[in-house]
């Protein structure tokens, strides 16, 4: 699994985002940062052990990978939910249910979601979070 990226030069500076994980950097060059990316993603998840990989794509696009993806999914979670000011039982609620437990075995990497499950947590942070698949060869 893959999460996707975008580059843009801006002046003299490359600005980089990871919608997906609420992640946006700069270096000086497109290699710096890519390697600037990388390094922050693994710095926000805070793993021992932990890599993410970045892959150059067409144009200004690229993607990331790591050699845990359930870490991966859990700090795309979280991002998401922090960055809408929710607290994990107002997640939990919207989900349906009374305890943040559940919930919160997903954000923690306690627990792997299936593809259907990330997306039912996603849209429960916000409904108009709408994950897409796409093949990359």
């Amino acid at each position: 699994m893959r999460i996707e990226g975008h580059l843009h030069k801006s002046g003299r500076w490359w600005a980089v985002e990871v919608p997906l994980l609420c992640l946006y950097t700069q270096g000086k060059s497109r290699n710096d940062a890519y390697a600037m990316v990388k390094d922050a993603i693994e710095m926000a998840v805070g793993q021992d052990n932990f890599e993410a990989t970045v892959f150059p794509g067409a144009g200004d696009s690229f993607s990331v990978a790591a050699n845990d993806e359930t870490a991966l999914l859990a700090f795309a979670l979280r991002q998401q939910r922090s960055s809408r000011g929710l607290t994990i039982r107002a997640v939990a609620t919207r989900l349906g249910s009374t305890s943040p437990t559940a919930y919160s075995a997903y954000e923690s990497g306690r627990r792997r979601p299936s593809f259907e499950k990330f997306t039912t947590l996603l849209r429960a942070i916000d409904d108009r979070i709408t994950p897409v698949l796409t093949v990359a060869s």
